[in-house]
């Protein structure tokens, strides 16, 4: 494999990694800019309300933005979900209605954000929906978590 690269390259490759497709997306989300900010529509039937703060929703926003060239998209209908958002001032606190499988999207958008940066959107997010995604205890392998 090195050898390949080394000619691929025109220079000498002295290692190689092969990334599964959760550290393609660490290193992929970060690229991204910041998705602008869109106008409100109403919720559609049968989801669920969560509140995101205005850090957490730039983050989900951000991995919305960047979905097509990540290997874990986004559930289908989030970028909708996201653009129809409505924000309380009061409450300073935007309201989505999502399914079951957007909201794990939103949990894997703040995992990626945890990895690059800060934590605190994915724990508080933890505390309040019950889903954090993470690293196996004794496999290693990234999956979803329900906590209890």
């Amino acid at each position: 494999m090195r050898a390949e690269l080394s000619a691929r390259e025109g220079r000498p490759v002295r290692w190689a990694a092969r990334l599964p497709p959760v550290g393609h997306d660490v290193l992929t989300y970060p690229d991204a800019g910041q998705a602008p900010v869109p106008q409100s529509d109403g919720p559609a039937d049968g989801e669920q309300l969560v509140e995101l703060r205005p850090a957490e929703m730039g983050t989900v926003r951000r991995y919305v933005q960047v979905g097509e060239r990540l290997r874990v998209r986004p559930a289908d209908g989030l970028a909708e979900r996201v653009r129809g958002a409505a924000f309380d001032r009061s409450g300073n606190r935007w309201s989505l209605f999502l399914t079951g499988e957007q909201i794990e999207s939103v949990a894997y958008a703040l995992y990626l954000r945890s990895v690059g940066g800060s934590v605190a959107e994915a724990n508080r997010f933890a505390r309040t929906c019950g889903l954090v995604f993470r690293a196996g205890r004794e496999t290693g392998v990234f999956q979803l978590e329900h906590l209890s």
